[in-house]
């Protein structure tokens, strides 16, 4: 596509990278016409197109083509969406984008945002690794607690993201898993607000930096002011789970790790969906509250960064092929007009999930907005395009993206980080039995036998069996549509049947259980029938085996409390951490291997 930007009577004083930023902002933003400033308003889902071509539109999750996003709507603030494809591939389509982006009259370049694409979890709430290098769930980071791995881990994970022009992480999660149900528990680094605190910083420093700049990918912590506290373990994406509630006073100690998030320089914020209930603020979802956003974010911890908010509060959204209406709790009686004003009133600048930007130009025309508040969003959001270096550099290089995403060095400091998280809770009943002597004779749930077969001999029956090796996952309650069901929640009990195989087959032969653990489960009817007992936070079948046969060791400690009876969870508080009365597994908890 041409670039016709020598025949456009535009001022390119913002193109001088010599200039001051502050100075390059200023001429831009007096430049931009009311629907350009709109533009920069909204981030909504953007898709590859086959063959990495720009996308068409999608109606299956209502994503309008790109063309359609850049040109007839003049965004400028992409979340990438969808299955990634190969690295070369994704850098191509970016350097596609950025043409695009390059042909409109002031080629203002694209900001790309993605949700963490190096975890286990995969859904909504992560992106399948794909060619990235795969790590454990962050809830194993805060089992392994180490800083120096978080921050190293952030650095790879900076130099896959820029490689293929991802510059904004909607991540970390630093709320505080401190109510057993909830279903977003993997996202975080566990209950503990000093620990999350300590890793929350090292995170930010190893994708921004020292100080934000080209290299740097900006992070996008959320969701303040901490999303944990949620009744009845509900999470907030759904009408039924809007409410935050603080029966054990302890509103401040989620605030705890956004604090130390300030201080390490992060970019920008997101708000959660959840009202405070119970508070001395209004009971209205964060991203609507003044008291939330511009009480406590912008004046008491003095945060000036973008705050971007959670997505699909102003219309109703299509997710995984299914229609939600906005999650405009508290304020679900407002229209998309007036919900757009309570949000821009409480102080948050851009909207997440959302492209209507012809929607804040008649707000602005109407006299109900003035422009001299979109221009205070409109600065935030462009100071950051011009720090992480885009109108210098938007272009990649599609050979070093092939190089880098994916490396093996990247590939080995995951599988290391897989294994570490692993923690064990039970080793033997009356003396250890892990690590397994190579050579027995397995038998198999749950773990690809050709992985096994280079430990052991693996054999199709209990009965022909030295020892038992089972792979499961924690339990969660099926749901009523695909993507309510992504969010593992309800009951943390493993369905009878399920526990009393186990038992069976522990009874039968000596068995070792793995259970993965993307939130807390109730492991009491097994955990004294079998003889070791493991918990992983995301780990491959070999990561397992290796620890498992000792060619690694176990070295991660609970970073959540694992309650012994879910009438111990209902009975506890959310909103404090280790709450649940007699816990089969204490928070820190964590055996480890036998000296030689």
């Amino acid at each position: 596509m041409t670039n016709a930007f020598a025949t456009r009577t535009v001022d390119y004083a913002y193109r001088d990278a010599s200039l001051p930023i502050a100075e390059r902002v200023e001429n831009l933003l007096a430049q931009m016409t009311l629907g350009e400033k709109a533009g920069l308003f909204f981030q909504t889902m953007i898709m590859i197109g086959e063959g990495g071509a720009l996308a068409e539109a999608n109606p299956v999750f209502d994503i309008p083509s790109t063309e359609e996003l850049v040109i007839g709507r003049q965004m400028t603030h992409f979340n990438l969406f969808g299955t990634t494809p190969s690295a070369a591939r994704m850098a191509a389509w970016h350097n596609r984008l950025q043409e695009l982006a390059a042909s409109t009259r002031l080629g203002i370049p694209v900001t790309l945002s993605t949700d963490p694409c190096h975890s286990f979890t995969v859904g909504s709430r992560t992106t399948p690794a794909g060619p990235f290098s795969q790590w454990p769930d962050p809830l194993g980071f805060g089992a392994i607690g180490d800083e120096a791995l978080v921050e190293k881990f952030g650095d790879m994970a900076r130099q896959e993201y820029t490689a293929v022009g991802l510059r904004v992480a909607l991540h970390p999660q630093v709320d505080l898993a401190t109510e057993p149900r909830w279903a977003r528990q993997s996202g975080t680094f566990g209950e503990d607000a000093a620990l999350t605190s300590r890793l929350g910083v090292a995170y930010i420093r190893g994708f921004q930096g020292a100080t934000l700049g080209p290299d740097s990918v900006a992070t996008m912590t959320k969701h303040f002011p901490g999303g944990g506290p949620q009744q009845d373990g509900r999470d907030p994406h759904f009408a039924n789970g809007g409410s935050q509630v603080y029966p054990g006073s302890n509103f401040e100690y989620h605030l705890k790790p956004f604090e130390a998030a300030f201080e390490a320089g992060a970019s920008q914020v997101m708000p959660y969906y959840g009202m405070p209930i119970g508070t001395e603020h209004e009971e209205i979802g964060f991203n609507f509250n003044r008291s939330i956003i511009t009480g406590l974010l912008r004046e008491r911890f003095g945060f000036d960064g973008i705050v971007c908010s959670d997505w699909g509060l102003l219309t109703e959204t299509v997710t995984v092929g299914e229609p939600y209406p906005a999650r405009a709790w508290g304020v679900e009686q407002l229209s998309p007009r007036e919900r757009m004003l309570r949000i821009l009133d409480a102080g948050v600048d851009q909207f997440g999930g959302e492209s209507i930007p012809d929607l804040l130009v008649e707000l602005v025309r109407s006299g109900e907005i003035s422009e001299e508040r979109v221009d205070v969003s409109a600065r935030r959001v462009l100071r950051e395009k011009f720090v992480l270096g885009l109108f210098d550099e938007p272009f990649l290089d599609v050979t070093r993206a092939a190089a880098v995403v994916g490396s093996a060095e990247f590939r080995a400091a995951g599988a290391a980080a897989q294994r570490a998280a692993i923690t064990l809770l039970v080793n033997g009943r009356s003396a250890p039995i892990l690590p397994l002597a190579s050579g027995l004779r397995v038998y198999l749930q749950g773990v690809d036998p050709t992985a096994a077969s280079e430990y052991a001999t693996v054999v199709e029956t209990p009965d022909e069996a030295d020892v038992a090796i089972v792979r499961i996952r924690a339990p969660f309650e099926e749901r009523y549509t695909v993507f309510a069901t992504d969010y593992h929640a309800g009951s943390l009990d493993f369905p009878r049947e399920q526990a009393a195989e186990l038992v069976t087959l522990a009874r039968t032969v000596p068995t070792i259980v793995d259970v993965y653990l993307d939130r807390p489960a109730i492991l009491t009817p097994f955990a004294r029938e079998v003889d070791a007992l493991l918990v992983d936070f995301g780990a491959s079948d070999r990561a397992v085996l290796d620890v498992v046969f000792g060619a690694a060791s176990p070295q991660g400690s609970l970073p959540i409390e694992l309650p012994s009876s879910m009438d111990a969870v209902r009975a506890s508080r959310p909103d404090v951490p280790s709450d649940t009365e007699h816990p089969l597994f204490r928070f820190g908890h964590g055996l480890r291997y036998p000296a030689a």
